[in-house]
């Protein structure tokens, strides 16, 4: 089921899949997707998430992906603290959705370190997935121009006349931290997943991630990229962590990652 959601003055495009059991009040998960680039531009960023999302409903939970501001079909111009305010959104209107029996966040690249932040903000997530997520934005802060420049080149940033307040929009890249965030999830369930060859987010920012949250289950996909959402080994360590909430298992031994 394709809709919009209000967030402020922008309105996301969202996609809801329901288990094709109903269980009076499945689990519910938040699948965010990352910041685009030029291979992918903001118009097709998170275009395959719906499939993924399919793929969990079927395992018995309703299944949530959004377009963030100014990326697919949802209206808008990106900042980073517009896009933690997207997903904060999100997650306040979760009962919209119908009953839940909690509320789980799983996020790739950018959209996972919103996820950690989004989570540390609304104590009611129960557990987060970070997939290639980095511990703080600062190589951003040191060039925001630049990130400013690809923003509008990619197609996330439509309006010339954005932002009206450069200092501002450049201060949340800074403000914004998963690394401290997820001192504040803990002790809350939460998944580190990097690839060991990412070229976008070194994998030692999921170590540091990890190491804020004391509790963390971090898994290395050896010789994997940074998009781990077509990794069909990340796409399985992922289903399998899902279950595992679903289900309320413990964790693997995370010394095997």
């Amino acid at each position: 089921m394709n809709l919009e959601i209000a967030a402020g003055q922008v309105r996301l495009a969202a996609h809801v899949s329901e288990p094709p059991v109903s269980e009076g009040e499945p689990p519910t998960v938040l699948l965010c997707h990352g910041y685009p680039s030029g291979a992918l531009p903001a118009e097709a960023a998170g275009r395959s998430f719906p499939d993924l999302a399919d793929r969990i409903a079927n395992e018995g939970w309703r299944a949530i992906t959004f377009a963030f501001r100014g990326c697919g079909g949802s209206t808008g111009n990106f900042s980073l603290s517009g896009w933690l305010d997207d997903l904060l959104a999100m997650i306040d209107q979760i009962d919209t959705f119908g009953p839940s029996r909690g509320t789980w966040l799983a996020g790739y690249g950018t959209g996972g370190g919103l996820c950690i932040s989004a989570a540390a903000r609304r104590p009611q997530v129960a557990g987060v997935a970070a997939m290639g997520a980095p511990a703080d934005f600062s190589d951003w802060a040191n060039h925001p121009r630049r990130l400013l420049q690809h923003a509008r080149e990619v197609g996330a940033i439509s309006d010339p006349a954005y932002p009206q307040n450069q200092e501002h929009w450049t201060r949340q890249l800074r403000t914004i931290r998963p690394v401290d965030d997820a001192a504040l999830l803990a002790p809350r369930p939460f998944l580190v997943l990097h690839g060991s060859d990412d070229d976008s987010v070194p994998s030692f920012d999921a170590r540091v991630l990890g190491d804020a949250h004391a509790s963390a289950e971090l898994r290395i996909v050896s010789g994997a990229g940074h998009d781990l959402r077509h990794d069909p080994r990340a796409v399985a360590i992922l289903l399998g962590w899902l279950d595992r909430q679903r289900h309320g298992s413990e964790p693997i031994d995370a010394s095997r990652a």
